[in-house]
């Protein structure tokens, strides 16, 4: 039951509006089917399937509401849903930022959000792509970790102002972490598609493979400022947090690194290198999305930088009409545009500098600068006259994606992760504090 179609999904929605006694009503209608599955030391631990549908209804009376939530739809459960919320909007308090439902809306469409390849994945085809991947493993004496985790979805939304949307999605996550036998290498691998058609868990393991191997026998170096190559899985997360620090009314009440002092924000203002450019589009081929945001705004493509200048911010309905901003969603997911240098091709253009396969356990130090610290793991690498020359011990760092972005060198070609479209970044004196001795 998981994947309603869009008339079965609006055909409960529709009953639920009319059992609504409420000056507005507005209903969420979700679902999703698939699987997953965990391995560790090259066998499976943990398979499991997903199939759940449910439903939020908010119901308003002035500026009082209440959400009540169900997961069975029959129309005796429907009406008590629908009677729950209306009792709890009877007793909340009133919201100081009320704004009414939205009406009727244009949403653009997005044709590769689902793939019927995807949906129709099978345990059969996980066991058979993680045990690729663990055969791999076991042939070259290698110790493996690895999640695989498919979902098909759908979003349904009505409300009594005529609002109506449906969308279909579909997702695949790769990801694997490869020891050596003693424990002392390690690599990293990570993959999501919407469409299954460009996975490969085998290639997958090997690029991991490789890395744990290579990655034996660490070396000690000093901490300092280093010119860095940031793998498109080290970039992702301090690019993320930056994304999603783009919120104007952090901006304008001095609480982001897009605060201006004395008040007001940075939009408009150039903040990062000019070779930095990043938009959303929830229509793009590579990285579909959801064309509607959880309040029923359409998702349009929207140019966040444009060459190192800010060009937006997202707000909520009320702070946009506050403000008097235009009244744009936060995005789903971001594409950063990039060159098309590999990182294989980056490297050998460098000098002297560092590899970084990855960052973890990150941790904000400041909001207003965006300075976060965390660690490198699973292969940090010392570069050399355009080669690799060993693996080094790994670093934690303490940097801010702002400060990275105005020291870029060179940036490559964009990949997919979770669905974003993310370039490998060289950057120039990015900040090494101290040495970790994890792998």
């Amino acid at each position: 039951m998981a994947i309603l179609s869009k008339d079965e999904a609006h055909t409960i929605l529709k009953q639920v509006l009319g059992f609504s006694t409420a000056d507005e009503c507005d209903a969420t209608l979700s679902g999703s089917t698939g699987g997953n599955v965990r391995s560790a030391r090259n066998s499976i631990s943990t398979a499991g399937a997903v199939d759940n549908v449910s439903l939020a209804i908010e119901s308003r009376f002035g500026k009082r509401s209440g959400v009540a939530t169900c997961n069975e739809f029959d129309e005796a459960t429907l009406r008590r849903c629908v009677k729950r919320a209306e009792e709890i909007a009877r007793l909340a308090p009133e919201s100081p930022e009320y704004v009414p439902l939205l009406g009727p809306q244009q949403y653009p469409a997005s044709p590769a959000s689902f793939a019927q390849r995807t949906a129709a994945i099978t345990p059969d085809y996980r066991a058979q792509q993680i045990g690729a991947s663990m055969a791999l493993c076991e042939a070259k004496k290698l110790s493996s970790a690895a999640f695989f985790n498919d979902s098909a979805s759908f979003v349904a939304k009505r409300n009594s102002k005529g609002l109506e949307a449906y969308q279909q999605l579909t997702n695949l996550d790769f990801s694997i972490t490869v020891r050596t036998a003693d424990g002392t290498g390690s690599g990293y691998a990570i993959a999501n598609y919407s469409d299954l058609g460009k996975f490969d868990a085998a290639r997958l393991t090997r690029v991991a493979a490789d890395k744990a191997a290579s990655s034996v026998g660490a070396k000690a170096i000093e901490p300092g400022k280093y010119t860095v190559i940031l793998e498109p899985a080290a970039a992702i997360d301090l690019l993320s947090n930056m994304m999603r620090s783009m919120d104007a009314r952090n901006a304008d009440e001095g609480r982001s690194f897009l605060s201006k002092k004395g008040g007001g924000n940075k939009k408009g203002d150039k903040v990062f290198d000019e070779r930095v450019t990043i938009y959303s589009d929830p229509t793009n081929a590579e990285v579909p999305d959801l064309t509607f945001a959880g309040d029923g705004r359409p998702q349009q493509k929207v140019t966040w930088v444009e060459k190192g200048v800010v060009k937006n911010l997202y707000a909520s309905r009320f702070w946009a009409q506050k403000a008097g901003i235009p009244d744009i969603a936060p995005p789903g997911g971001w594409i950063m545009e990039g060159g098309t240098q590999s990182t294989a091709e980056l490297i050998k253009g460098t000098a002297k500098g560092i590899l970084v396969t990855r960052l973890y356990y990150i941790r904000a130090v400041d909001p207003q600068t965006l300075l976060y610290t965390g660690l490198t793991r699973d292969g940090t690498f010392y570069i050399e006259n355009g080669v690799i020359k060993f693996p080094v011990k790994n670093f934690r760092f303490n940097e801010s994606p702002v400060i990275m972005l105005n020291n870029l060198e060179a940036i490559g070609k964009p990949v997919r992760l979770n669905g974003n479209l993310v370039p490998p970044l060289k950057i120039r004196d990015f900040t090494f504090t101290s040495l970790s001795d994890a792998v």
